[in-house]
């Protein structure tokens, strides 16, 4: 059976993950002087200057690059980018960067070929898709970066730590070093702040199929095992080592959570509720009956980003005092 998008890459774009990377500079240039060489996906990438052209196929990358301010190296994208992401200057900037296409396939991954992205003339390119892949583009001199989480081994044990790593591993590719060091001392600042809710709760991170078909469950390879632990929840998937999976309403019942966060890609997140709310036997679920479901945007928790911390802070108001 096909991994899911959201199984294997960033929900936004309902792209397939392919390769991804782990992102970490293996180079001492610890300010970004060039060389530099980041281990991407188990590959080497090694940029001679800093990305001046650069084509994101992905949203994942977005929070880091506006956060570095090099969105402008940003030449064209392509997929989906939902402004609920976004404060008002980082939606700005990605409106002055030309949409090459966001059109998708019936099971939701991007549609673009290759020549229309090596027509951009990119010098880095965000995001791997089914038929862009790493491969095609080093034929063609033309570097790739992916997400850690979203490599094929992914991350062996994802935390808020590996945002600011992907925060410093961005700044030594586009010599933005000392950005990096302060966007990383304010995501930590506001980590500090965050209050967890009433311990004794539990809870699970679900992407329902709206419309009918598989639920899936996030285990403790994904960011949502960390995102709950510090939200106060104890993850009632917390012992599954995988990263996603498909769960039944049965399993469902036997963990039977406190707290359901659905994650969804885009639409009405009322339709995302009834999907799993209307299933039979979910008027059973503790989570169901008191009301304490919550819908968010996927990126609100992974891959591991700044958007992460804003998902939790959605989390913490929504069932706690608040951040």
């Amino acid at each position: 059976m096909r991994t899911p998008h959201f199984a294997a890459a960033s929900v936004l774009i309902l792209l397939s993950a392919g390769c991804g990377a782990d992102t970490t500079a293996d180079t001492a240039a610890a300010t970004g002087d060039y060389p530099v060489t980041v281990s991407n996906c188990g590959v080497d990438v090694t940029f001679t200057a800093e990305p001046k052209r650069v084509v994101m196929l992905k949203s994942a990358a977005v929070p880091f690059l506006h956060d570095l301010g090099v969105m402008d190296r940003v030449t064209a994208r392509a997929g989906a980018y939902p402004d609920a992401y976004y404060d008002a200057a980082t939606i700005a900037e990605l409106k002055a960067v030309p949409l090459l296409t966001d059109k998708t396939d019936t099971s939701g991954h991007l549609q673009i070929s290759k020549e229309i992205v090596i027509s951009q003339q990119p010098d880095l390119v965000l995001g791997e898709v089914d038929n862009l892949s790493r491969d095609t583009l080093s034929a063609v001199d033309i570097p790739l970066l992916e997400e850690p989480a979203l490599c094929e081994q992914g991350v062996p044990d994802p935390s808020f730590d590996d945002i600011y790593e992907q925060m410093q591993s961005y700044g030594k590719v586009f010599d933005r070093g000392a950005e990096a060091t302060a966007a990383v001392a304010t995501l930590k600042e506001r980590m500090a702040g965050i209050k967890a809710v009433a311990p004794g709760r539990t809870a699970a991170v679900l992407y329902p199929t709206v419309g009918g078909g598989v639920t899936y469950a996030y285990g403790k390879k994904s960011m949502a095992h960390p995102q709950l632990a510090t939200a106060g929840f104890t993850d009632v998937f917390g012992d599954v080592d995988e990263r996603v999976f498909e769960v039944t309403m049965e399993e469902l019942l036997g963990r039977n959570p406190d707290v359901l966060i659905l994650l969804h890609s885009d639409g009405d997140p009322r339709a995302v509720e009834q999907a799993i709310t209307t299933l039979p036997g979910a008027k059973d679920l503790t989570a169901v009956k008191n009301g304490d479901v919550m819908a968010q945007l996927f990126n609100f928790t992974e891959p591991p980003s700044p958007l992460s911390i804003d998902g939790l802070e959605n989390i913490v108001q929504r069932f706690g005092t608040g951040a």
